[in-house]
């Protein structure tokens, strides 16, 4: 039995959450002293197969077929679930993405299992395994073991595992064909939707720099966006400032915005809700910028400033660029 991990690809191109799920299948797999396997799924994939089989697992397989080309959740349920019949894995791992969350529930049910979602962590242990889920927004950690027969379904928060621990090697390719009848496909694909023609992934930022109602008003964010472009950032809010019309929607960082795991997230003026916590916890590096020293977000950082933003903030955009020789 494998831990199997399938992972997200969109056009061609790996989702940034890929390798994240490679990581925990082989930590996962290690522990049990299993072998680690991974899936994707689409067609004519050769190229992105071949990529995975550079990294360390017993089989990358290969899921082809045309009624795959576009995602719909009938093809993918039913073609994970033959995958399944032939590896009989005891873990399946997914990324927490929105195509996970619109297929995994319906590939669980039809294998007779739940899908534990958004986990956090994993633990093997000798009689089984224990997921750890958040609850509250984070307030509370939940161990959630199985106990049903395997496989177990479990789909990982982003950021939880990191891309870059995932072992190099070398692994089979191996197509596997599934049997899709095209009157079962009940949807039919549409272009993706993009809420703006700016919209912008936060997700996939490596630099962050996310700025809260520390700023005082709309007129003093030039302060903060000086502090990114010498960073070369992304910039992010919380929720105070996106509802305010300061920024954008697509900017905000939060359990109801967007979840983010940068190398550097900086957090400018923002005080460290648990709300907005849950959203960025899992970047690797946090630097906080705040004037009140019992702001929950030095909790929660590597680093902190405590002082007057107005004055760190443009001293530190200035010594950086004088570090870049800009």
């Amino acid at each position: 039995m494998s831990v199997l991990a399938v992972l997200e690809q969109q056009d061609g191109a790996w989702h940034r959450q890929a390798w994240e799920t490679l990581a925990a299948a082989q930590q996962v797999a290690g522990e049990w002293g299993v072998p680690a396997a991974a899936a994707v799924l689409g067609h004519g994939l050769s190229a992105l197969a071949g990529e995975a089989a550079t990294r360390q697992a017993e089989t990358i397989w290969r899921v082809d077929h045309a009624l795959l080309a576009d995602y719909t959740p009938d093809a993918f349920t039913a073609a994970l679930r033959q995958l399944l019949d032939r590896v009989q894995p005891r873990l399946v791992l997914f990324p927490h993405t929105y195509q996970v969350r619109d297929f995994a529930p319906k590939l669980a049910a039809a294998c007779g299992r739940a899908l534990v979602s958004d986990v956090v962590a994993l633990r093997a242990e000798a009689n089984g395994l224990v997921a750890v889920r958040q609850l509250f927004q984070g307030k509370l950690y939940a161990d959630v073991r199985f106990t049903a027969p395997p496989p177990a379904f479990v789909s990982l928060q982003a950021g939880a595992y990191r891309a870059e621990a995932v072992a190099s090697g070398a692994a089979a390719v191996e197509v596997f064909t599934p049997e899709l009848d095209p009157a079962a496909i009940r949807t039919r694909p549409e272009p993706r939707f993009r809420e703006t023609a700016r919209a912008v992934d936060l997700s996939t930022a490596e630099i962050i720099v996310s700025v809260g109602r520390g700023i005082k008003e709309a007129g003093n964010l030039p302060v903060v966006e000086d502090l990114a472009k010498a960073l070369g950032a992304e910039l992010a809010a919380s929720r105070p400032i996106c509802d305010n019309g300061w920024l954008p929607m697509e900017r905000q960082v939060g359990s109801s915005g967007q979840t983010v795991a940068p190398k550097l997230y900086v957090a400018v003026g923002i005080s460290g809700a648990i709300q907005h916590l849950v959203g960025m916890k899992g970047s690797k590096c946090i630097l906080a910028i705040n004037k009140d020293p019992d702001a929950p977000i030095f909790e929660a950082a590597h680093y902190g400033i405590e002082g007057d933003l107005f004055q760190v903030v443009p001293a530190l955009a200035a010594e950086i660029r004088k570090l870049k020789g800009a």
